[in-house]
Order: structure tokens, then C-alpha cells, then sequence
């Protein structure tokens, strides 16, 4: 058997993963909700992770559903990195839970920052204003 090489993840996870994030997306009933499954699924690297699945995601008789207040305290205990946790907290910001500055976007990368920018817009119910590189 062979391992996947460093940096890329197993096929059968990713395939978990984008079953998850639909799934999620489906289940969302608030638009906070739904902003912050949406920058989650676009992230990607914090649902990959085991420990935040189980911390998150809830079976209901709709299929599987997030349950942020399940995060909630627990951002140190997830085996996250720095970045991440930043970007979760973020997330966990828009739907209520926990008290993350907005000046910690300051401290996300050029791959995150977009996403938490298209996810802020999406929360204030904007899609017209467009997130990318300045020409």
C-alpha cells in the first residue's frame, strides 16, 4: 500500500470532503449559516482534518448538518495550524459565535483572504462587487 505523498490528501477524502460541503451547503437553513459553510468549503484544508468533522458536523433525519456551536471553545484542541484557526474563527464570527477582530484578516494568506472577503459580501447579501487581483 502506498501513502500519499506530502501535501496531497487521499482520493477517497476528497471525495468525503466535496460530498460533505454539498450536504452542508443543502442543510443550511440561515445565511449566516450558509456564508460561513460556503468560506468552510472553499477553505478546504479545515474540513479535511478528522477533529473538526466530528466536532462540527451533526446527523439530523435531513443527512448531515453543521453545528458551529460544536467549534466553539475548541479551535486550540483541532490540531490547526495558525492560519486556520484564524480563518475558523473568522467563520465562527459571522454566525455568532465567539469574539474574533476583524483585524486578524491581517494575519491570513493571499489564498484565505479572498475567501473570508467573498464570504463577508456574501453575508451582506452583495454579489456584485467582485473579489480578486487589482490590475
Amino acid at each position: 500500500m502506498t501513502t500519499p505523498e506530502a501535501g496531497t490528501e487521499a482520493p477517497e477524502v476528497s471525495d468525503e470532503v466535496s460530498n460533505l460541503c454539498k450536504q452542508l451547503l443543502r442543510t443550511a437553513k440561515s445565511p449566516r449559516a450558509r456564508a460561513a459553510v460556503q468560506a468552510l468549503a472553499e477553505e478546504r484544508t479545515i474540513l479535511e482534518v478528522p477533529a473538526v468533522r466530528r466536532a462540527l458536523v451533526v446527523d439530523t433525519s435531513r443527512g448531515a448538518k453543521a453545528n458551529f456551536e460544536g467549534l466553539s471553545g475548541l479551535q486550540y484542541g483541532l490540531g490547526l495550524d495558525e492560519q486556520q484557526r484564524t480563518f475558523l474563527g473568522l467563520v465562527l464570527s459571522m454566525v455568532g459565535i465567539g469574539i474574533t477582530a476583524l483585524a486578524s484578516v491581517e494575519d491570513l494568506d493571499e489564498r484565505r483572504l479572498p475567501i473570508i472577503l467573498r464570504a463577508i459580501l456574501r453575508l451582506a447579501g452583495n454579489d456584485t462587487i467582485a473579489v480578486g487581483t487589482r490590475l
